[in-house]
């Protein structure tokens, strides 16, 4: 990713040194709670950190052109951006228990830890139940754990409040984003079959666009004090690049080399996901045609073959190439969002790069 190191790397330091002191602080309660408190330090390792880098971005572009940095505000956008990572593994470890996959970054998903660590344990009861069960428990206390250091970095910030509102709604907007998901998969028989595409367009943008671009710019730039003008400016940048990185995001779940994602190819297909890509080929198929894809979405056994059937599929009814135009059109959107406005221009530059990268990537 294009922006300098030694931010990151903070945020890095700052999130081992506070899961150390969790994990210091559960081994006082038994060997049981310093089981989970690590596994809650496993599921932070690795990812790319994108969402505090916009974060920090966000904030460069005001303090940039106002001349408004200093130490304490440094180390709060650190400390905040170091929170959105914390409720991102969260929301990764209740993700994966919802679509019951495996792995993570390739690695085995946090309830699938959870349940191997039961089992080499020797503990009685089942294994997978309790897996299961546990990772509920730790994507909760993940959550717990973001607004501890939330609250802990914007102690004494005279703009707490204003980036306090804006991690709520995003909060809030990626919750309800993850039961429309959820919802969407039994709900599409209920809709019109034109109305697919838009409705997993709006999934996108409460499940991912928002919580993963849009606000974390708009938390770092609440951080420095921005104006409206400014808010709203990198809001729109931040949803459309959203959209285009959750749409890359559709495409990479059925497209994308296990070896590069971390996970089974084709999995949002075994996965029952209804996306854009899913939408725009059956909007192209046979009635019929459309009955049998229906019918194997969501079939965890479908082997190698199968899913080259229906990747082939997608990209013969013309869906792939709509949702790399789509994915085109939000990126020429976000490019013109920031043009006229008054941000920091190596910030907004950086902004640019950091999009590239969200949209253009392999994994």
């Amino acid at each position: 990713m294009p922006t300098s190191p030694e931010p990151i790397e903070a945020v890095s330091q700052r999130l081992d040194k506070f899961v150390s002191e969790q994990i210091s602080y559960a081994s006082a309660l038994g060997d049981e709670a310093e089981r989970m408190a690590r596994a809650g330090a496993a599921s932070l390792r690795g990812g790319k950190r994108l969402r505090a880098r916009f974060l920090l971005c966000g904030r460069r572009a005001v303090t940039e052109l106002s001349g408004g940095d200093d130490s304490a505000g440094e180390s709060a956008a650190v400390g905040v951006a170091a929170a959105l990572e914390v409720f991102q593994a969260a929301a990764l470890v209740h993700d994966d228990l919802i679509d019951n996959s495996d792995t993570r970054r390739g690695q085995p998903a946090a309830h699938r830890a959870l349940q191997a660590g039961h089992i080499e344990a020797g503990w009685a009861g089942d294994a997978e139940t309790f897996g299961r069960s546990a990772a509920v428990l730790l994507g909760d206390l993940l959550v717990a754990w973001s607004d501890d250091l939330l609250e802990e970095s914007l102690d004494g910030m005279a703009t707490a409040g204003p980036a306090r509102r804006q991690y709520a709604q995003m909060r809030r907007d990626v919750t309800i984003g993850q039961f429309l998901d959820v919802a969407e998969e039994s709900a599409y028989v209920s809709h019109d079959d034109a109305a697919h595409a838009d409705r997993a367009l709006r999934v996108a943008s409460y499940k991912s666009a928002r919580y993963s671009i849009q606000k974390p710019l708009q938390i770092g730039a609440a951080l420095a004090g921005a104006d409206e003008a400014q808010l709203e400016a990198l809001g729109r940048f931040g949803h459309d690049i959203g959209m285009a990185f959750q749409l890359r995001d559709d495409v990479l779940g059925v497209f994308g080399d296990s070896a590069v994602t971390g996970k089974p190819s084709g999995d949002d297909l075994r996965e029952g996901k209804r996306t854009v890509l899913v939408a725009y080929a059956r909007q192209a198929l046979p009635v019929a045609r459309r009955a049998d894809l229906d019918a194997l979405l969501g079939d965890r056994s479908l082997d190698a073959g199968r899913i080259r059937e229906m990747q082939q599929t997608i990209v013969d009814t013309g869906a792939l190439a709509r949702t790399e135009e789509l994915i085109a059109e939000y990126e020429r959107r976000a490019d013109g969002a920031l043009n006229g406005v008054s941000l920091g221009r190596a910030a907004v530059e950086d902004l640019r790069a950091l999009a590239r990268a969200a949209t253009q990537r392999t994994s």
